[in-house]
């Protein structure tokens, strides 16, 4: 649990900030993620690739996107953190509800899936 949480802490600065080295650096070199829509829909395999990514959200709320927690849902290698979010997306207001779920194997994150509980379709503004 303690890594989930210092991986969902170094998540949330990275998406407040944009600085995201903190949580790649607790990514195994076989991370994988999946996400719901755009450029990076489906299942992705690489810490690079996922550094992409993470760059890709930062130009998508470049002002920052803020995250409340609600509610830890956790077993013994996933923990599922559902927030709500809010700031601006490509420059127009967004609100939004997720489950950001985190594989853990030792102290590092091995796989992230996202839920939104808003569908919509990103633009690459």
């Amino acid at each position: 649990m303690e890594t989930a949480q210092q991986a969902f802490r170094n998540y949330n600065h990275g998406l407040a900030t944009a600085e995201w080295e903190p949580f790649l650096e607790m990514l195994t070199e076989d991370f994988t993620f999946w996400f719901p829509v755009g450029p990076y829909q489906g299942l992705n395999v690489g810490k690079i690739k996922a550094a992409a990514f993470f760059q890709y959200a930062s130009r998508a709320f470049s002002e920052g996107l803020a995250l409340k927690l609600e509610h830890i849902t956790r077993s013994k290698t996933t923990v599922v953190f559902e927030v709500k979010s809010e700031g601006q997306l490509w420059g127009k207001p967004y609100q939004n509800q997720a489950a950001i779920s985190f594989d853990i194997r030792g102290d590092r994150v091995c796989g992230y899936r996202e839920y939104l509980g808003v569908v919509f379709q990103l633009s690459t503004e």
